[in-house]
């Protein structure tokens, strides 16, 4: 027996400044529906999404929900004017004596509800619009970014939750690990294009690589069909193309089709370039201690950070994260203890409150006002690593349209804005990077390439980040943050961290054992009885991945060496030659590293 639809568009179009975001869009949703909707920055994720809950009208087409069927949607700024407190505003629109509802969503969430909507940050607003929604139960829940301004804590309640519910919903989220957990269909933005897949988010990226190779080689084969009648054209007797008429008009037509397709947009040209290498300690904090009249936020910790480290700190928020971030870049002193910088570090500070960025000045403004991006005399200029850049191409190497340039930066969305900061962050040089939640509102693809960026990063990382995936991906190092001033280091990402939790948790039929202080970054494991390597949670995690990392730098090294043996590459393709030999010359440079780092480590294993 067929499934009751829930909600269905038919033949949606919508227009925004002359140029279509849909066309002909059909879905419908279903009862127990669990779609995730994804789409690129831009696409058109969130108008479709409004245009499913009403609040958006389509140029052409119809919306349709049968009666007595309910859709809720989580609004992204909510208006909570009117109302005393963001409890009063979540509870509108539930009948009396069902208010515990919100309390119950509340303390999962993490929000207070008598909290004043004047003195409420944005963050805070939207946990009210999430809690309004979930006390509510509609049957179709529309979920815009749920996990933005959420700690990990949080999040992992909501996923319950959802996991639990009967009612359907769609998602929009770039935490690939929430996507995977929960979703069993896949609605896909591309180009004005909706598609859909009986598939949750797990297999996404294989089918839209599919499509996509599929659509190369159509396009190819539609290139070369042009060409081959084209030349026919050219070539042929007048008379034959006389008789041949209809040819003609069919090469006009496939030239009209070859124009009319839409061309994949890129990934941002992000880069990174870390400078002068720093030494090989970059900071050491040695017993530092941190209060707020009766909050501990850190107590007696100690830890040392070496060149290379990706380093991410997990915690509910309000646990003191974005301060032991602070105290070590010595922007706030600790109450006990010390921080001790290594030598030659050039940092670059990716800030979560977007402090770096003037929401009233346009973007050029943004880039040509900072000091650091200056080029002196030239207005159109930015300072891009060292090179002058006009600042127009830039910002397109960013994803930004020349008709956004001169645009203010409040009327960005979220991951417009985390593109522009990361595009400041990244035009200087840097051995040390400080990102405090960079991965929020980022779509998946710019994720990708944040992360591989990461990865091939000279220099060291401090995170601060919810998204579990992204951790796992770039973290070698994870300092969970759990309150009450204990801040615990374990070796990995946030897997890794959650295992070795859960092994070091006393089973329940046994006495616990006493636990001495955790291990830190470079610090001497406890003696044993017998004589055991004495090597830190990063520094074993590091001897353990160096061979595959030797091995791959090795494969790269001889693909590069394979490509430069062409006696002729220089002169057919001088750019292709000098960029080979530019990257031949880094990872000899990074194999001798590593090998070096290897024989370190392995002699201290052995000592």
């Amino acid at each position: 027996m067929a499934k009751a639809p829930l909600l269905q568009l038919s033949d949606i179009s919508l227009t925004f400044g002359g140029d279509p975001l849909f066309r002909d869009v059909s879905l419908t949703v279903q009862q127990g529906d669990r779609v995730a909707l994804v789409g690129r920055n831009g696409s058109g994720k969130s108008t479709l999404m409004k245009v499913m809950a009403g609040l958006v009208e389509a140029d052409t087409g119809t919306r349709t929900v049968p009666p007595g069927i309910s859709v809720g949607y989580m609004e992204q700024h909510p208006d909570i004017s009117g109302f005393a407190t963001l409890g009063e505003f979540a509870a509108s629109e539930l009948d009396a004596g069902e208010e515990y509802r919100v309390e119950m969503v509340a303390e999962g969430l993490k929000f207070d509800p008598g909290l004043s909507p004047q003195t409420a940050s944005g963050g805070e607003r939207r946990r009210a619009a999430l809690a309004k929604l979930l006390a509510e139960g509609p049957d179709l829940m529309l979920l815009d970014e749920p996990t933005n301004h959420l700690d990990i804590q949080a999040i992992g309640w909501l996923e319950q939750q959802l996991k639990e519910t009967r009612k359907a919903f769609v998602l929009i989220s770039h935490d690939r690990a929430f996507l995977r957990e929960l979703t069993r269909a896949t609605l896909w933005v591309d180009r004005g294009i909706t598609r859909r897949q009986e598939r949750g988010f797990t297999d996404f990226e294989a089918w839209r690589d599919k499509v996509w190779e599929e659509e190369d080689a159509s396009r190819h084969k539609l290139d070369q069909k042009i060409k081959a009648e084209a030349r026919w054209a050219v070539e042929g007797i007048s008379a034959r193309r006389k008789r041949n008429q209809g040819r003609v008009r069919a090469l006009q037509d496939m030239r009209a089709e070859r124009a009319a397709q839409i061309k994949r947009q890129g990934t941002a040209a992000m880069a990174l370039d870390s400078g002068p290498k720093s030494g090989r300690k970059v900071i050491e904090a040695e017993g530092i201690s941190k209060a707020y009249g009766g909050n501990v936020i850190l107590h007696d910790f100690s830890l040392k950070v070496l060149r290379k480290d990706r380093i991410a700190f997990v915690g509910p928020n309000g646990v003191g994260k974005t301060t032991l971030l602070n105290m070590l870049m010595k922007r706030e002193a600790p109450d006990s203890g010390t921080v001790t910088h290594g030598t030659s570090l050039v940092p670059a500070i990716f800030d979560q409150s977007r402090a770096g960025l003037d929401p009233d000045m346009s973007l050029w403004e943004n880039l040509t006002g900072d000091r650091d991006m200056r080029v002196s005399g030239q207005a159109d200029q930015v300072l891009v690593r060292g090179q002058p850049k006009h600042v127009v191409g830039y910002l397109k190497e960013f994803l930004f349209d020349e008709r956004q340039v001169r645009a203010p930066v409040r009327s960005l969305s979220g991951g417009e804005k985390a593109r522009l900061l990361l595009a400041k962050l990244m035009a200087r040089e840097s051995n040390l990077l400080v990102l405090d939640e960079p991965t929020n509102d980022l779509d998946i693809e710019s994720l990708d390439l944040l992360q591989e960026l990461l990865d091939d990063f000279d220099g060291t990382v401090l995170l601060v980040s919810h998204d579990r995936d992204f951790l796992d991906r770039v973290a070698t190092t994870t300092i969970a943050m759990e309150g009450n001033g204990q801040a615990t280091v374990y070796a990995g990402g946030w897997s890794d961290y959650r295992a070795q939790r859960a092994e070091a948790a006393p089973v329940a039929a046994e006495p616990a054992k006493p636990r001495g202080k955790p291990a830190q970054p470079g610090a001497p494991k406890p003696a044993a009885p017998k004589s055991k390597p004495k090597l830190s949670f990063t520094e074993k995690h590091r001897l353990e991945e160096l061979p595959g990392v030797i091995e791959r730098l090795e494969a790269e090294i001889a693909k590069l060496e394979g490509l430069l043996s062409d006696a002729e590459l220089f002169t057919r393709e001088p750019e292709k030659f000098r960029k080979a030999t530019d990257a031949l010359t880094k990872r000899q440079a990074a194999l001798s590293e590593a090998e070096e780092e290897w024989l370190e480590l392995a002699e201290k294993a052995e000592a």
